[in-house]
């Protein structure tokens, strides 16, 4: 079953200047991250490691303009955006699923340039509803952190950053209740006291300067914040 889909145009090899442009997309994200954005998460993740080292800073300053609605300058990753594809070569990148397993088809045809595929990525959060933006980009940078084979650990680190929930909350899951369940508030309340007390209890144990585990701490401490801002703002 196809669960979301990606159509980005980019230059041609030949092509004297390096363009990049959406196409098509199906893209659902409700709730956020949904589907589209898991595949969006991918798609950075699929292509991240053949960007240079000393440009991939300049994609995370994108995704927080893009997110924040700002004008975006360009060219970016000497790349120029725009809304033309005529004489642009084609490549589909999707999301499909079966069952209780997702797969991602990267579209790596011959000639397939790994920074329109980012950026495209990147760019297609502006055409999404403004609630879901922060949330699905969140998910790509995830994805910009990501260093190996395109597979279900990618699925699970995508959807959850441990490995511990199931694809399918991407798609179906209630943010709200991975909020209360990464707080330990699960079954309980979810008062701005008590989500306050629970974030705090739970830097603490995650911070290495109270102990935690210097390994996957920043993670682990991006996650919390989430979880208190959903909480806080439900």
């Amino acid at each position: 079953m196809l669960l979301a889909e990606l159509e980005v145009f980019q230059s041609r090899p030949i092509a004297p200047t390096r363009r990049v442009a959406l196409g098509a997309f199906d893209l659902p994200v409700a709730p956020a991250p949904g589907f589209g954005g898991l595949l969006l998460g991918a798609v950075a993740a699929g292509f991240i490691e053949r960007i240079e080292p000393d440009l991939r800073p300049e994609l995370v300053q994108l995704s927080h303009q893009v997110e924040q609605g700002l004008r975006i300058p360009q060219p970016r990753l000497r790349h120029r955006f725009q809304v033309d594809h005529v004489g642009l070569n084609r490549r589909v990148h999707r999301l499909y699923g079966d069952g209780e397993q997702a797969s991602v088809a990267l579209d790596e045809a011959d000639g397939t340039s790994p920074a329109p595929q980012v950026l495209a990525a990147i760019y297609a959060v502006g055409e999404l509803p403004p609630v879901s933006r922060s949330t699905v980009m969140e998910v790509i940078r995830r994805g910009l952190r990501w260093r190996g084979p395109i597979n279900q650990d990618l699925i699970e680190f995508l959807t959850n950053g441990s490995g511990t929930t199931g694809w399918a909350s991407a798609g179906i899951g209630d943010p709200v209740l991975w909020a209360l369940d990464l707080l330990g508030l699960s079954g309980v309340g979810a008062e701005r006291p008590d989500v306050q007390r629970a974030f705090r209890d739970h830097l603490r144990q995650a911070h290495p300067d109270h102990g935690g585990n210097t390994e996957g701490a920043a993670q682990r401490i991006a996650e919390l914040t989430e979880a208190r801002r959903i909480l806080l703002a439900s």
